[in-house]
């Protein structure tokens, strides 16, 4: 069983929390590897630990069994496009504020040793892939776990949107911006943004609007075969931003078509504590 552990150093602060838990698997009989789920910048003060051996992502998880995450939702969303394209799955431990994917606190690390022995479960997530179509051609493509959000970036304006379901208009408003999630991101800015809770097993799109400036402007929750456009209304002379999983934003322009559908891929999430979805909320939004 070999284990790549991925820690957010600017989380996991002199990957401490990394390598208590390569002690824990490794003495449970597991092999281990840290590596970093991105490059720090050039003359970054970050200090990480002298003599640390640190491999790299995309090598050590050729031949991983697992792979573990240490920091927020965004370390494992960032991780889940290298791991998904391995079929390997994921486990999180939460080191940020809130982290609904994670599936262990810090103070929960000695089960990981359950890892080494085989003794874990698996949960499929449903993903989304996501393109941008302009002039008939692909000019952006990428697969979403949590959500794509269509938003106005920093300028103080509304947009005038069109949402449609397989090219049959939705809903038609001006408003700060579209989220279109999966069932694992309906917890995040779709929730925020006044969207439904779907258990994170379920196969549904869920649409929903930004701060809509329109009484009919409500969140949808659509079966798993529609495909989801989203575009500026015709005649606009705006531009759009669109954030696939909180990444970096590409630019809209009028006349592009926004598509999200299912995705043929998955993300396998590990499942050690067996405390269901209802926990987890409870725990998380603070209600229990």
């Amino acid at each position: 069983m070999k284990i790549v552990l991925c820690p957010n150093p600017y989380r996991d602060r002199g990957l401490r929390a990394a390598l208590s838990a390569q002690r824990i698997l490794e003495n449970a009989g597991a092999d281990t590897a840290i590596c970093l789920p991105f490059e720090l910048d050039q003359g970054s003060r970050l200090e990480l630990p002298a003599g640390a051996a640190l491999g790299h992502l995309h090598e050590e998880l050729e031949n991983a069994n697992v792979l573990v995450c240490f920091g927020g939702d965004g370390t494992i969303l960032h991780a889940a496009h290298e791991a998904n394209a391995r079929n390997i799955p994921i486990l999180g431990v939460n080191l940020g504020s809130i982290g609904f994917m994670a599936e262990l606190e810090h103070g929960e690390l000695s089960l990981l040793a359950r890892l080494a022995v085989g003794k874990f479960g698996i949960e499929r997530r449903m993903m989304l892939d996501v393109s941008v179509r302009r002039e008939g051609h692909c000019a952006f493509s990428e697969h979403a776990l949590n959500d794509a959000v269509l938003t106005k970036g920093a300028v103080a304006r509304v947009l005038d949107l069109e949402v449609t379901g397989d090219r049959v208009t939705i809903s038609s408003f001006a408003g700060d911006g579209l989220v279109v999630a999966t069932p694992t991101g309906s917890t995040a800015y779709s929730m925020a943004a006044g969207g439904p809770i779907v258990e994170p097993t379920a196969e549904n799109i869920i649409i929903a609007p930004i701060c809509a400036h329109s009484l009919h402007a409500k969140p949808f929750v659509l079966g798993s075969s529609r495909t989801v456009g989203m575009r500026l209304a015709p005649g606009s002379k705006k531009t759009a931003y669109l954030s696939v999983d909180g990444g970096r934003a590409f630019r809209v322009q009028p006349g592009d078509w926004v598509e999200c559908r299912r995705s043929k891929q998955a993300t396998q999430l590990v499942r050690l504590t067996g405390r269901s979805f209802y926990e987890r909320i409870n725990q998380k939004l603070g209600k229990a």
